[in-house]
């Protein structure tokens, strides 16, 4: 008798599908099962008032996980830098593949990069992160608080969509959702992370199952073998210094991990949403494992609270 096909649940977006896309047909060939795409729409993709006034981007991940529960899906893909970071009942974070590029992009008309960019340019972007490290760097732009899928926010930029609004300098955008969509040649400069940190997860994707199906079985299997523990290690690092500051996945808050043979290097910034304030610190440590990863997360996210980055922006820390 023919086995049932898992069933991996996606928003409708293209990103998300090309995403969920790759990952379907990588547990595919591990896991030797046949795998459906389940396209779940969510209140992040219904609602289009800024995502700060919505909850955040949380709100792409609630329908997915709600359709996991119900058994409509058995994997749900989301882009890891969207994910709460507290635990969800009954589900796990099965793998976490290999991250891509971890960089902000500016897609600027006239292939325009930051420093080129005149005097009172309108730069979108729907992330206060974004925005706050954009106004430290360039007091003088206009930030602009934008909403929609990745071709729909470049067709805001002049020039680079025929028939488009055209009504935006520029927009940044993450460079991993530009890879994935084949998006590259809309580039005019990647942003280095000594100019902007990415959001704590960027260029990663979660694979969340129910915490049962984790346990054992071909998917449990296929799942362990696609999970990447270079990658768990540095989104273990960002997310436990994000949890520990108690900010949500809007905040003006950047942190990026990398991990050697020997160590594990995390660094954050918090900012004023204007941009006017930044608080930067780094630290590093040898434990190279989840736990290690977490703890250093926390450490770093103390030494900020030591310093007063609660006074910077809205933290709810205790």
């Amino acid at each position: 008798m023919a086995h049932s096909p898992v069933l991996i649940g996606t928003r409708g977006s293209a990103l998300a599908v090309t995403q969920t896309t790759t990952v379907a047909n990588a547990l595919s060939e591990l896991g030797g099962f046949d795998v459906e795409l389940v396209r779940v729409r969510t209140e992040g993709d219904i609602n289009r008032a800024a995502l700060s006034q919505i909850g955040g981007t949380g709100v792409f991940v609630a329908a997915l996980r709600d359709s996991l529960l119900r058994g409509d899906c058995d994997v749900a893909v989301h882009s890891l830098k969207d994910l709460p970071t507290g635990a969800a009942e009954g589900l796990t974070i099965g793998a976490i593949p290999g991250r891509v590029d971890v960089r902000d992009a500016l897609c600027a008309r006239d292939g325009l990069t930051l420093a080129q960019l005149p005097e009172g340019a309108r730069v979108g972007t729907g992330s206060p992160r974004r925005a706050a490290q954009l106004r430290a760097i360039r007091p003088d732009l206009d930030v602009v608080d934008i909403r929609g899928n990745v071709d729909t926010r470049l067709g805001r930029v002049a020039g680079l969509v025929e028939g488009a609004p055209g009504d935006l300098d520029a927009v940044v955008l993450a460079a991993a959702g530009l890879a994935r969509l084949g998006r590259l040649e809309m580039v005019s400069e990647f942003l280095d992370p000594s100019v902007m940190l990415p959001a704590p997860g960027q260029g990663a994707l979660a694979v969340e199952c129910r915490t049962v199906d984790a346990a054992e079985g071909p998917l449990s299997r296929a799942l362990a073998a696609y999970d990447n523990n270079a990658a768990r290690l540095t989104v273990t690092a960002e997310r436990a210094l994000l949890n520990r500051l108690e900010a949500g996945c809007t905040a003006p808050i950047g942190a990026l991990a990398t991990v050697t043979e020997v160590r594990l290097h995390l660094e954050a910034v918090v900012c004023s949403d204007d941009g006017v304030k930044v608080m930067r610190r780094s630290a590093a440590t040898a434990e190279l494992d989840e736990d290690g990863a977490r703890a250093l997360g926390v450490r770093l996210a103390e030494d900020l609270l030591a310093a007063g980055a609660a006074s910077l922006t809205d933290l709810a820390v205790s």
